[in-house]
């Protein structure tokens, strides 16, 4: 439960180091919730763009190996790079759509020549600047960005634990059964027990979903023989090229990532009760930002802020840097070992399915927290409320509403992050309030005016 000033009962506080074994076991449940997702991206794109199986495999170890010295930068900041919060990186479904797009089209050097030049200028202004933006982004705003994340990626999850979109048992009662047992085996744990039990609660939901997988017979083991023991990197293996609509795209599209990690971040933080620090925004953005071009030249797609971790953290009460710090050298070991990450690769999409699910719950929850903690919920904020998530939600549920506008529009209005960060962005800002950066502002000068009028009339009286 939360106490009085709406901080979780954190097992372990954001500097606390839990027993080695013990942080290595929390670092991998980490892992285990969004090694799929990260790599789906590099799978679609792969696919759609016609790479073979070997440069696929070496796609998706760049985004293993990137996202896994991210997630460490994230966690322990190198200069100014770095939030010093518990935030695991990983590659967004937010760019799938425009990476597939710009890769048929252009070919996958200009996605990387893309990437390379908005990835630091956009989240890099974003984050040196932050101090002025910030009073646009209160936590009614934030706390909404974390809403309709959580609540986006439930239907996400809904694919998963169906057996994965367009798979040829989707929907088969042996998926929804898997998923349902790590669901319930989490949720029991984690109401249920105590200790190590209750903190490694998906974790183990997770493994005992992926032992009653294997003699269902719906575990492939032929990836692992194929794969390498042991791949290194290699620069400008794709080439990059720099054309005018692919840059101006992902410039959009890293305007969305930096919402989404000002939203998780945001929800980070609030199992302490708290919106993040400046220092922590700026240099989380700057991480996004710096560590997603860097990535480009290797041939990795952009790394982002892993919204299904931010759940990790609420629901286990485990906020230790420490953890998150190991589970991205694990990360970053699957990207340097073929081998290790086509055995992780081998759990079936429904056992994630299951555990991706309840992440995604708690992602929606900690934001409601968010904004219940720092919100009077009166009619105005009723409003931004109902407002944002109403045409968020109707976006993601029915974006063929959009076919009718030009391509470009229809891609961008169709981001529910975008449509529900800028409604309340919008709405917060004109209409006025206590959270609003303009009449906030004029309210706190008018205060400081009476109360100046005040103590001259006082002096005068004395």
């Amino acid at each position: 439960m939360a106490d009085e000033s709406g901080e979780l009962g954190l097992e372990y506080e954001i500097d606390d180091r839990p027993p080695l074994l013990e942080s290595i076991l929390l670092g991998i449940q980490h892992v285990s919730v969004m090694i799929v997702p990260a790599t789906a991206v590099a799978f679609i794109v792969a696919g759609a763009v016609g790479l073979g199986v070997a440069d696929t495999a070496y796609v998706v170890q760049m985004v293993l190996l990137f996202s896994g010295l991210a997630t460490v930068v994230q966690a322990y900041a190198v200069g100014p790079v770095g939030s010093r919060l518990p935030i695991v990186m990983g590659t967004s479904f937010t760019f799938v759509g425009a990476a597939t797009t710009i890769g048929v089209d252009y070919g996958l050097s200009a996605v990387f020549g893309a990437v390379l030049v908005t990835g630091f200028l956009v989240e890099g202004l974003i984050g040196w600047q932050f101090d002025r933006i910030k009073p646009f982004f209160p936590p009614l705003v934030t706390g909404l960005v974390v809403v309709i994340i959580g609540l986006y990626l439930v239907p996400v999850g809904m694919d998963y634990a169906a057996g994965g979109v367009g798979a040829a048992d989707y929907g088969a009662a042996h998926n929804i059964g898997l998923a349902t047992l790590v669901l319930g085996v989490a949720i029991a744990l984690n109401l249920f027990t105590d200790g190590i039990t209750r903190l490694l609660s998906t974790l183990v939901g997770i493994a005992v979903g992926y032992a009653v997988a294997i003699p269902l017979g719906v575990v492939d083991f032929a990836p692992i023989g194929d794969a390498a023991w042991f791949a290194i990197p290699r620069p400008g293996v794709f080439g990059v090229t720099f054309e005018p609509v692919p840059i101006i795209t992902f410039a959009f599209l890293f305007l969305v990532s930096a919402m989404e990690t000002v939203g998780d971040m945001s929800g980070i933080t609030a199992a302490e009760g708290r919106n993040p620090t400046d220092e922590e925004f700026r240099g989380g953005l700057f991480t996004d930002g710096l560590m997603s071009s860097v990535a480009s030249v290797f041939g990795a797609f952009p790394v982002t802020s892993f919204s299904q971790n931010v759940g990790i953290v609420n629901f286990t009460g485990v906020m230790s840097r420490y953890v998150v710090g190991i589970a991205g050298v694990v990360l970053a070991v699957l990207g340097l070992s073929p081998k290790v990450g086509a055995a992780v690769a081998t759990i079936p999409s429904a056992v994630f399915g299951g555990a991706v699910l309840l992440m995604a719950g708690m992602v929606a929850a900690s934001g409601v927290r968010l904004v219940f903690l720092h919100t009077n919920l009166d009619r105005r904020n009723m409003v931004v409320v109902a407002a944002s998530l109403g045409l968020g939600l109707g976006v993601a549920t029915r974006p063929d509403a959009l076919s009718g506008l030009p391509q470009a529009a229809a891609t961008f209005f169709g981001e529910p992050v975008i449509v529900t960060a800028l409604t309340a962005l919008v709405l917060n800002t004109l209409a006025p309030g206590d959270q609003s950066p303009l009449f906030d502002a004029a309210d706190e000068s008018v205060a400081a005016d009476a109360a100046d009028g005040a103590d001259g009339r006082a002096s005068t009286d004395d």
